[in-house]
């Protein structure tokens, strides 16, 4: 974990508030979730479960207040206070990435849909000295599962980028069960049926299937599986495979690595009879444990980098772990309607927001770079019953989309 060269803290002059109201990096975060396209027609899809990474090259934060305006390298920015945690503006990379749920008659299965930038800005326009077709190509890896040629990705005049989505439909008869937008799709490859890269079915993880089974051994290779991480490794060429954008020959490498837990993320359920030697039985669902088989999985802890304070607030902590989630504060939040909290980084601290009632558009991603994964803001929607952990090196927001008051449970430690 360090921090990127490539992000700026900008000094507030003494005496003065940032405006936060004039074109917040909330919405226009936002606007750009909102821009996404789909292949084919908007009633295949679960709105409300789709997961979007928006891949990000350089950030941008408000400094301190005063007297600590000065302070501008992360490292001495101690428990000071939030401003200086506040993202003030940020920019985006050339690719997209969203991972859902689709259904055409009975059935449902997942899909994924890659997008890249055209026109001359993106870094492929600019290695190819602007000659890039009408069609380009990616080499994709999706969790172990890997294109043995690289997928072609037609150019679409509509959103001004190359896309491809990719199914894992069953039969040999979706033209015959798609509209207009749909069928035009598949027709120019922008809508492809990939099961040998696209795998899981919706009833993998139903409840009444994996009692008492720990969920993250479970189908390793799904595209939605509920609690381990997706990684998708890509690299993307010209029509001809002369250049490529892919870091140098190290791939570009993104996750979808949200940990939320609740109702219906958990990593183990079961019944209990007489808990606790009391009547009947408890049905169970395991968030976030360190015990029994789960003893081991690192999911509760974090281990203090050199300018972090442990949970003790000391920095002689020689990098020792620690296996558990230090809390600092427990608070109950009401979000109006439209509201929201602002995108900001914890450099240190662990936090959990949960949300009580109705949804909100969750925010996460790394501030942080990370030796396993590139930086990238990654949006769901977080459901009732659900919470989302932020770890430290990491950032988050969300927003209130409804027209109704939320509540949210939020707990951890600030920083």
């Amino acid at each position: 974990m360090r921090f990127s060269p490539k992000d700026r803290v900008n000094v507030v002059p003494p005496g003065t508030t940032p405006d936060y109201d004039d074109n917040n990096p909330l919405h226009q975060l936002i606007r750009v979730y909102e821009s996404v396209q789909l292949a084919a027609e908007r009633e295949h899809y679960s709105h409300e479960l789709l997961e979007v990474l928006f891949p990000f090259e350089a950030l941008e934060f408000h400094g301190p207040q005063s007297p600590n305006e000065t302070v501008t390298n992360p490292v001495d920015q101690d428990f000071v206070d939030f401003q200086k945690q506040n993202i003030q503006s940020f920019v985006l990379g050339d690719m997209h990435l969203v991972r859902g749920w689709v259904t055409v008659d009975e059935w449902t299965g997942p899909f994924l849909r890659l997008s890249y930038r055209g026109g001359p800005d993106s870094a492929l326009s600019k290695l190819s000295g602007h000659t890039l077709s009408d069609h380009i190509r990616v080499y994709l890896k999706v969790a172990s599962l890997l294109t043995s040629v690289p997928l072609t990705v037609p150019y679409n005049p509509d959103s001004d980028r190359y896309e491809v989505e990719l199914w894992n439909y069953p039969g040999d008869n979706l033209e015959d069960k798609l509209d207009t937008r749909g069928r035009g799709a598949l027709a120019t490859g922008a809508l492809q049926i990939r099961p040998d890269l696209i795998q899981g079915a919706s009833d993998t993880f139903a409840r009444e299937s994996v009692s008492d089974r720990p969920i993250p051994s479970l189908s390793p290779n799904h595209l939605m599986h509920p609690i381990n991480a997706l990684r998708i490794e890509l690299a993307w060429a010209d029509d001809s495979l002369t250049y490529w954008d892919s870091r140098g020959g190290k791939n570009h490498i993104f996750e979808f690595s949200m940990a939320v837990r609740g109702w219906d993320h958990f990593l183990k359920v079961g019944s209990s009879p007489n808990p606790h030697g009391g009547v009947g039985k408890l049905e169970y669902r395991n968030l976030l444990s360190n015990y029994f088989e789960f003893q081991n999985s690192g999911q509760l802890g974090r281990t203090p980098q050199p300018w972090s304070r442990d949970a003790f607030g000391s920095k002689s902590h020689g990098g020792r772990r620690e296996p558990f989630l230090a809390v600092d504060y427990m608070d109950l939040h009401i979000v109006p309607p439209n509201g929201g909290i602002g995108i900001h980084r914890h450099r240190d601290n662990q936090e959990i927001f949960m949300v009580l009632e109705n949804e909100v558009v969750m925010i996460c991603g790394d501030w942080c770079e990370m030796p396993f994964r590139q930086r990238a803001f990654e949006l769901r929607t977080l459901r009732a019953g659900h919470f989302a952990l932020l770890k430290a090196g990491q950032l988050h927001g969300l927003l209130n989309p409804t027209d109704e008051d939320i509540p949210l449970l939020m707990f951890g430690g600030y920083d």
